[in-house]
């Protein structure tokens, strides 16, 4: 397949939702981050201490949870537990929504810790694939700081060895790290805008941001 497309669990449900209807009959494969469910798991660690490797597998359990939930509110997608699964329901024409749970069980080399989240899992299933990666999220990119602050810049386009010092961005620590290791690249792109995300798709121009793994 030729796209990894990640649906940030902030866009669910409506964007999230809309998205993916527009992906139907993609060469696609999608995957969901884990939203506030994720979220909740970490304030609990945050809490009670739980072990990195059980906060780590129970995120993307809710990593399932949404994908699964996603594919039963979109017409033409279905969830798949595997790489072969997933193509098999490609060439039927349908849209593949990835369950990592299964596969991570047996194939997770990431790091167990919250540096590691849906978007470097999503990288590295990318990478898997030997698929490009997209990262819709419910901002336009990578901005110099966080966009809510006063004189927050857009950036077009940045390296990953800049990404890396960078501080907070709308990507998980570990995923610069990442681009350098498999020499790849990714966009980051709004989700709540579907034509942009189809744009990057067809190779026309769209506001987002390029991140370049050389």
């Amino acid at each position: 397949m030729e796209w990894v497309v990640k649906v940030g669990g902030s866009l669910f449900p409506d964007d999230a939702i809309s998205l993916a209807q527009e992906l139907v009959g993609e060469d696609v494969l999608i995957i969901c981050g884990g939203g506030e469910m994720a979220n909740s798991i970490r304030q609990y660690h945050e809490k009670l201490d739980f072990s990195a490797t059980t906060s780590h597998k129970t995120a993307i359990l809710c990593m399932d949870i949404l994908g699964i939930l996603l594919a039963d509110k979109v017409k033409g997608a279905v969830h798949v537990r595997s790489l072969e699964e997933a193509k098999k329901v490609l060439d039927e024409g349908q849209l593949p929504v990835l369950i990592p749970s299964l596969l991570l069980k047996y194939l997770d080399t990431l790091e167990h810790s919250w540096r590691v989240t849906s978007d470097s899992i999503s990288l590295y299933i990318s990478h898997l694939l030997d698929a490009k990666l997209l990262i819709s999220t419910d901002v336009d990119g990578i901005y110099t700081h966080r966009p809510s602050l006063d004189g927050a810049q857009f950036i077009k386009e940045i390296s990953a060895k800049k990404l890396l010092n960078f501080g907070e961005t709308s990507l998980d620590e570990s995923f610069a790290e990442l681009l350098l290791k498999y020499k790849t690249s990714a966009y980051v792109v709004n989700g709540k805008h579907p034509e942009r995300v189809m744009a990057i798709l067809e190779g026309r121009s769209s506001i987002n941001t390029f991140i370049g793994g050389d």
